[in-house]
């Protein structure tokens, strides 16, 4: 998400941009110029959020734009301005003694620009802004490429984001960064012993791969990130109902945002060796499909019984923790939108954080307060380990009675991960399901500044 007219260098002509909470108001127009303080009494101005007053001055031109901010200045209190506010030039002026966050603020503002426009011309705002003083502007362009990427990602048609669309924009992060990739495509899974991948895969005329990529120095910690990568699904022979299966677009949105963060990581130089795997999928119905009640040999060697096909993306991310766990990882992560009850118990907005480490996931949340990015903990409760049991095999892939479908789908995915390695899973929606400022209806980045913030803090300090 190139920030190319968005930002201006420098503030010559620019026009004041006062956010302003409605707890300083007052003091502010008792200081300011009467006809302004009369101005905005008079046109009923509370500085309540997302409030913007426009005041003229004495020529008939824009002299100020005040911006409501309510109970004070976060991320999103400049993020519906670009398509708000009149064309020119604005300068970020917080009333005198009022600190703000010039780098939160000026990310929102990048986030409020967005557009995804590769099907149709969506018209961007005329309004930029001056590059706050103070602001890591290094840090505003880094997370505004990398969730600009996630959303086009996700955002993207399938017939247009497939198994091959998702390799080839690895391989475009990876060249603008240096980074190796290793792809592992149809019967070669099988060759590979990516069984499950290739179980999910096979059905669809678009072969299934697991895509890998490497990146940073051998010395450094291995820290592996995983992301569910299934470009569309139907649920397969357990087929959805078609308003089930309108957004499945959006069922790679793991794989977005776990390239995402390999580009946050790269980008920001943070000194690990990042290994990412992606397992990209279609889950289609034909006539090789993988069916209810067959049983599936893992990576891992654990079997696994079929209980419903469209329980698919777990089994998918199984064999790629098992393969990222082979390299003694200091830490894993994966991104998946993996269970509807995650939605159900949380709604859309707040993905749910399982973590194997107490530690990690208390880093993980207090990292998610600081950036405002809410992620809220879920347990891994043992005893419904129980529910996964299969008369037939190991394991089910999905848990008997109906209840505690999030939990017991991240107790999968726990047998999966080493002993002892400090493991975290993201159950996430990925998409917006109404327009919110700088939060565009589509797809979304939803935990990633949280989990890059926390990984940001324990290996750069």
């Amino acid at each position: 998400m190139p920030l190319t007219g968005r930002f201006a260098e420098t503030a010559d002509a620019a026009i004041p941009l006062v956010p302003i909470a409605k707890a300083g108001l007052e003091d502010w127009l008792g200081a300011a110029d009467p006809a302004e303080a009369a101005w905005l009494r008079a046109t009923g101005f509370r500085a309540g959020a997302g409030e913007l007053a426009l005041v003229p001055g004495p020529g008939g031109g824009l002299a100020r734009a005040l911006a409501g901010t309510g109970e004070g200045a976060g991320l999103w209190s400049l993020a519906g301005l670009p398509s708000k506010l009149p064309e020119g030039s604005y300068a970020l002026a917080p009333p005198p003694g009022v600190e703000v966050d010039p780098t939160r603020l000026a990310l929102g503002w990048a986030l409020g620009g967005y557009r995804f426009d590769r099907y149709r011309k969506a018209e961007a705002g005329k309004a930029v802004l001056v590059w706050p003083e103070g602001c890591d502007r290094a840090a505003v362009e880094n997370l505004a490429a990398s969730i600009g990427l996630v959303r086009d990602l996700i955002n993207t048609p399938a017939a247009d984001m497939g198994p091959v669309e998702l390799a080839e924009s690895t391989n475009t992060v990876a060249a603008e960064f240096g980074a190796t990739v290793r792809i592992t495509e149809g019967d070669a899974l099988l060759e590979g012993n990516f069984p499950m991948i290739h179980a999910v895969g096979r059905a669809s005329s678009r072969a299934p791969r697991l895509i890998e990529m490497e990146w940073g120095e051998a010395r450094h910690p291995r820290v592996a990130v995983i992301g569910k990568g299934v470009v569309f699904d139907t649920g397969g022979l357990d087929l959805k109902p078609s308003n089930g299966m309108l957004l499945m677009k959006k069922d790679m949105g793991g794989a977005a945002h776990a390239l995402g963060l390999a580009r946050l990581i790269m980008a920001a130089g943070l000194p690990v060796r990042l290994h990412l795997l992606i397992p990209a999928v279609e889950n289609a119905v034909s006539g090789n499909a993988f069916r209810p009640m067959d049983i599936l040999t893992s990576r891992k060697g654990t079997t696994v019984e079929i209980g419903n096909t469209d329980a698919e993306g777990r089994l998918v991310l199984a064999d790629a923790i098992t393969r990222a766990g082979e390299d003694q990882p200091v830490l894993m992560v994966d991104f998946a939108t993996l269970t509807g009850a995650a939605r159900v118990a949380l709604g859309t907005e707040l993905p749910a954080l399982f973590a194997n480490d107490d530690s990690l996931a208390a880093d993980t949340l207090d990292a998610a307060g600081k950036v405002d990015d809410p992620v809220w903990r879920l347990p891994l409760h043992q005893p419904y380990r129980k529910l996964l049991k299969s008369e037939a095999a190991e394991l089910s892939n999905v848990g008997s009675g109906g209840f505690a479908g999030a939990i017991t789908a991240a107790l999968f995915l726990e047998h999966f991960v080493p002993e002892k390695t400090p493991w975290m899973h993201l159950d996430l929606m990925a998409w917006n399901t109404a327009d919110q400022p700088g939060r565009p209806k589509g797809g979304e980045a939803m935990g990633l500044r949280a989990v890059f913030e926390m990984l940001r803090r324990r290996f750069a300090g």
